[in-house]
């Protein structure tokens, strides 16, 4: 994130899109999650973020009393929509999008926990549109880091609002139980046969121009590791931290749990296809 976005200001990226940033930064948010407004007489509110008074209070300024049709949520992580019932009811508007999704997870996460407070009006499907004054928003199922994560693409500029599905900073979360890299994966080609989007906002970096190379380019990123996987196999290394010490040379040890996470999508993903197998904690190749 450059400079031109600090925390709390309102910041016009097209004449329909305000970018407002949560004060929020971590290892798995960059510099916080952003929250976009969408519309000029009347608005909708796409990821209200995280619940922080000072970012509410920026939330409420930058809308100025105008008329709020939707609070729109991509998907129920903490940092992207436990701000959603403080500023529904500052607002009046209904909180709409991704449907309700809590999961025990003791394992180690590599993003943020599940939102449980999170109490949609109501639920969008693949397709199903939110419209007010000059824009109109579609949603775009794209599951995969979560199994309840909506993209919605606004018609009228051809932007598309990813969420966490495709960030401007780093690759996305595929974590176990429910990250799903085949659901991802899938995800993925969807996007690519959406020629009509110019450019995406993610909740998380700057926005991706040339969409369709980037979406490529992640796309290539995840055969790669699952080539390293299958290499490693064929090597006879057959446990995930054992895995995970060869394919990420100098990751911070702390981070090797998060790692862990997403080698195993790779590998649960390959067992549907029938390409390994599992005994125990024990990963190997199928006898030819």
């Amino acid at each position: 994130m450059t400079d031109d976005a600090p925390t709390g200001l309102a910041i016009a990226l097209e004449p329909l899109v305000t970018r407002i940033l949560a004060g929020n930064p971590s290892p798995f948010t960059n510099t916080g999650t952003q929250t976009y407004l969408v519309g000029t007489t009347d608005l909708a509110v796409i990821d209200p973020g995280p619940d922080d008074p000072d970012h509410i209070a920026a939330l409420l300024a930058a809308i100025d009393g105008r008329p709020v049709r939707a609070i729109l949520c991509t998907h129920t992580h903490r940092d992207h929509s436990p701000a959603a019932p403080a500023l529904a009811a500052a607002t009046g508007a209904p909180i709409i999008g991704c449907a309700p999704l809590v999961l025990a997870d003791a394992g180690p996460r590599a993003d943020a926990s599940f939102d449980s407070a999170y109490a949609p009006d109501a639920v969008l499907a693949d397709g199903e549109q939110v419209a007010g004054q000059g824009w109109t928003l579609t949603a775009v199922a794209t599951p995969g880091h979560t199994s309840n994560h909506l993209c919605f693409a606004l018609e009228e500029s051809g932007a598309l609002f990813t969420g966490d599905h495709v960030m401007g900073w780093s690759t996305t979360v595929v974590a176990p139980p429910d990250g799903d890299m085949a659901a991802y994966m899938a995800s993925l080609d969807k996007l690519m046969g959406r020629a009509q989007d110019r450019l995406y906002y993610p909740a998380h970096g700057e926005p991706v121009e040339n969409p369709r190379r980037f979406v490529r380019g992640l796309a290539g990123h995840r055969k790669q590791r699952e080539g390293q996987i299958l290499r490693l196999l064929g090597e006879g290394v057959g446990t995930v931290p054992a895995m995970v010490e060869r394919m990420y040379v100098g990751l911070d040890p702390r981070l090797h749990g998060a790692a862990g996470r997403s080698v195993l999508a790779h590998l649960l993903d390959l067992s549907a296809r029938k390409r390994v197998e599992r005994s125990g904690e024990d990963w190997r190749l199928p006898p030819e």
